[in-house]
């Protein structure tokens, strides 16, 4: 069995690691600094196609498979994760579940939008109360004439700040669990929505995120994305493309924190020789790079699994497990290896050890992974 990619996947990833090298790889740190969302750079990733990978080139998109999609996604997060999580969540929540479940008055209204960056998208599905549990909402949408009337609070909703279009979760029949979810279309400037400025985070800082209290906001049936009771379901499925970009994401991170403890390697001298030199250098650089070609296996089997499976959760959630785990691990090890060149305010794996952090607990905790596998491994026997 030979896995190899073919000469256009290669020759894509190639691009976008020219671009991420050339122009997001100069701005990470100041991202980071000032935690302001990258305006210009989304809108020149969006002019590469990289805000609509997946979407049909006829509506917009760069047409591209599941495995490129993911390349792109780690090529970008070796220089910012806040760029791949902004093109990530436009991409699998948005962008992807509206072509998949939206109307056609839908698409035509907003998927070109999205896959070109005319339009920004969010995914607005947690709460206080639910995010682990997501079934759990609290965020009500109560028939109201012709329409429906949204009242709740969502938070940590990434691209918040700028979005246009908010995927909204809410429930149409309280207290029945997911059941009783439906997914609505919320533009941003819709009467009675209010976005606030969340916590400051611990890393991937300038991802726009925001706190949105919706206020009696009021949105016409036609709204609804699929049917009324089909929410949750809908929220699963897109979850499934998104941690398998959260792979993707933590990958490149990872793999951004072994180069810079490799390069330090191969600088930096105890004793009159290299550091690298030694077993214990050398040990944890084989373990780092051992783990993150593991973590980028499966990767590839989940981005194929969401090519050619209807669902591909368990391979998604696998996915995202190893690779978030074994990017932790390398960026822990990489500031082990750099010890005080690394442990200060300012430094590259210092963001990364923040960024990465994070790939363990958003779009489910690596418990949640946990479950979700274990309970399929269970089913099978």
């Amino acid at each position: 069995m030979r896995l190899e990619l073919t000469a256009d996947q290669e020759a894509f990833r190639e691009a976008v690691r020219r671009f991420a090298d050339q122009d997001v790889r100069p701005r990470a740190a100041q991202i980071d600094a000032d935690d302001r969302f990258p305006r210009d750079l989304v809108r020149e990733a969006a002019a590469r196609g990289l805000m609509g990978i997946t979407i049909p080139v006829e509506a917009g998109g760069a047409g591209r498979d599941y495995v490129s999609y993911a390349l792109a996604i780690e090529a970008i997060a070796a220089a910012s994760a806040t760029l791949a999580v902004i093109l990530a969540v436009n991409n699998s929540l948005v962008a992807e579940v509206i072509a998949r479940f939206g109307t056609a008055a839908q698409r035509t209204t907003w998927l070109r939008r999205l896959a070109t960056g005319q339009a920004v998208g969010a995914f607005a599905l947690s709460e206080a109360d639910a995010g682990t549990d997501a079934a759990n909402q609290h965020t009500t949408a109560t028939p109201d004439g012709a329409g429906y009337r949204l009242s709740g609070r969502k938070v940590w909703v990434a691209n918040g700040e700028v979005a246009d279009l908010l995927l909204v979760f809410a429930a149409t029949e309280p207290g029945i669990g997911g059941r009783g979810v439906s997914a609505f279309l919320v533009p941003t400037d819709t009467a009675g929505l209010r976005a606030e400025k969340t916590a400051d985070s611990l890393g991937v800082r300038g991802l726009g995120c925001r706190d949105i209290d919706l206020d009696d906001v009021w949105v016409g049936a036609e709204a609804m994305l699929g049917a009324a009771g089909k929410g949750f379901q809908i929220a699963m499925w897109a979850l499934d493309g998104g941690r398998v970009a959260i792979a993707a994401q933590a990958l490149g991170i990872g793999q951004a924190a072994f180069e810079e403890a490799l390069a330090h390697t191969k600088r930096r001298q105890t004793f009159g020789r290299p550091i690298g030199r030694y077993q214990a250098v050398q040990w944890m650089l084989a373990d780092m790079a051992t783990e993150l070609e593991a973590a980028r296996m499966l990767m590839y089997r989940g981005a194929c699994a969401k090519d050619t499976q209807d669902r591909s959760t368990v391979e998604a959630a696998m996915a995202k497990l190893y690779a978030s785990e074994a990017a932790h691990r390398a960026a822990d090890k990489a500031m082990q290896i750099l010890a005080s060149a690394g442990y200060h305010r300012g430094s590259t794996v210092e963001r990364l050890v923040r960024d990465v952090r994070a790939t363990e607990i958003y779009q489910g905790t690596s418990e949640v992974q946990r479950m979700v596998i274990a309970a399929a491994i269970l089913a099978e026997r």
